[in-house]
């Protein structure tokens, strides 16, 4: 008995000492972050970086990547189970909207710190619940080749020098109008390219550049909280800036390479062509079109050359006024989380959009246009258009214009808003009736 007694008490012990350092292991091995992932494409360079961060820090990082098109199915899954994601994405503010009780408040963490323009942040009562990673922007691009080429001009008409002078839409009409009339001179056939209305193809007009108005409306009925959320929640609009955004198209089509009748047969694809081929100095596109530009053949539009401007409307201000630049692809952290892990995960974050190792990785590998002031000037994606809104959003005495066009109603608004566009360029409509059908379709479809 005796025997059999110490051997219980020395299996005891052994058991006992293999449950501590089981315990021990765990711990250190343990994921205290576990990353959601929503990028498929993306998923073999998250495990590289969490193997990377582990070995640096000996925290250990879970990667989960959804499937495509599956992420928010995803999403419900994990979080109701026992080890949920400590990290997980949501899609913009209508996003947040769903999972605004999962979201921690990380106002006071660095990462909210990183942020060049805070107002890029979804707020909240006063709190920040998720962060931008990777954006992108859009505006008025053109060819500095060919406005040296007009700024050089002997006749010109106006007295600017170069394009870093145009801060209005004044100042911006007045160059338009002077090249239109130099056109010849120039060697271009229109200074701006096609304004694409076929359809399918008008989501420029009638989402981006309608974006401009529609935010500065929004912002002054909603001075504090995040527009795209006051703007998801309005049954109505009044399109209070609609003579602004006539303006800004009417320059796109008076000033054209295409007659006004004949913009109903055009696409975007023309419209890239034509700015590529030097065949017009202006087109408003976002950053993703550098690689459509760069890949038309006989293109003639170098990386050097390529810059952007703001889309000036003459609203009172914009001066100030940034391009537009937006993301659906937001950060947070899941509140139900333990304080351990929720510490854990922000140093993560933090981690990868401040170190050297994690900025070489987001900007190499992932190829993300940051809005953190944690990346200098050569720590971006290389193609001259993410370099533009790079700029912009580092410049602190400009504000940039934030999307709020994701809070827009669905395709039938859309469709409504570019059927009315259309039917003005060919003559069909007046002004004041477009105002009236893109305000009666936003009704229409919040009721």
């Amino acid at each position: 008995m005796k025997t059999k007694f110490t051997a219980f008490l020395l299996a005891a012990a052994l058991i006992f000492s293999c449950f501590s350092l089981a315990g021990c292991t765990s711990k250190k091995n343990a994921a205290l972050v576990y990353f959601l992932n929503f990028k498929p494409e993306s998923a073999a360079v998250y495990e590289e970086l969490a193997d990377k961060y582990e070995a640096e820090t000996g925290v250990k990082v879970k990667v989960v990547t959804a499937a495509a098109n599956t992420y928010e199915q995803t999403l419900k899954s994990e979080i109701a189970k026992s080890n949920p994601p400590t990290i997980f994405q949501v899609n913009g503010p209508i996003g947040y909207d769903n999972w605004d009780d999962y979201c921690l408040n990380i106002k006071d963490s660095k990462l909210y710190s990183y942020l060049t323009d805070k107002s890029l942040a979804i707020h909240d009562d006063g709190g920040v619940y998720a962060i931008p990673y990777v954006v992108e922007g859009y505006g008025i691009i053109y060819n500095n080749a060919i406005m040296k080429r007009y700024f050089a001009l002997p006749d010109k008409k106006t007295s600017f020098t170069d394009m870093s002078e145009i801060k209005n839409f004044r100042d911006l009409k007045a160059v338009v109008e002077d090249m239109t009339a130099h056109k010849k001179a120039l060697a271009i056939e229109g200074v701006f390219a096609s304004t694409s209305l076929s359809a399918g193809e008008d989501w420029r007009w009638q989402t981006h550049l309608l974006n401009v108005p529609i935010y500065y409306e929004i912002s002054q009925k909603h001075k504090e909280g995040d527009p795209t959320l006051a703007l998801l929640d309005a049954d109505e609009i009044t399109l209070k800036y609609s003579e602004n955004y006539r303006k800004i198209f009417d320059l796109y089509l008076n000033n054209s390479i295409t007659p006004k009748n004949l913009l109903g047969s055009k696409s975007v694809a023309d419209s890239m062509a034509e700015f590529a081929l030097g065949k017009v100095a202006m087109v408003q596109n976002g950053n993703w079109s550098w690689s459509q530009i760069s890949g038309v053949k006989g293109n003639t539009v170098t990386a050097e050359d390529i810059k952007m401007l703001p889309i000036y409307t003459d609203i009172d201000g914009e001066e100030s006024q940034g391009v537009c630049v937006g993301t659906e692809n937001y950060l947070a952290i899941n509140k139900n989380a333990t304080a351990e892990q929720q510490k854990a995960s922000l140093a993560f974050l933090e981690w990868l959009f401040s170190s050297d190792i994690g900025k070489k990785y987001v900007t190499e590998k992932l190829g993300f246009i940051t809005p953190f002031n944690t990346f200098s000037e050569n720590e971006t994606p290389s193609d001259p258009l993410a370099r533009e809104i790079t700029r912009y959003m580092k410049d602190e005495n400009l504000k940039i214009i934030p999307w709020v066009f994701n809070a827009f109603p669905g395709e039938a608004f859309k469709k409504a808003t570019g059927d009315a566009l259309l039917d003005y360029a060919q003559g069909k409509k007046e002004w004041d009736k477009v105002k009236d059908d893109i305000v009666k379709a936003w009704k229409s479809e919040r009721d």
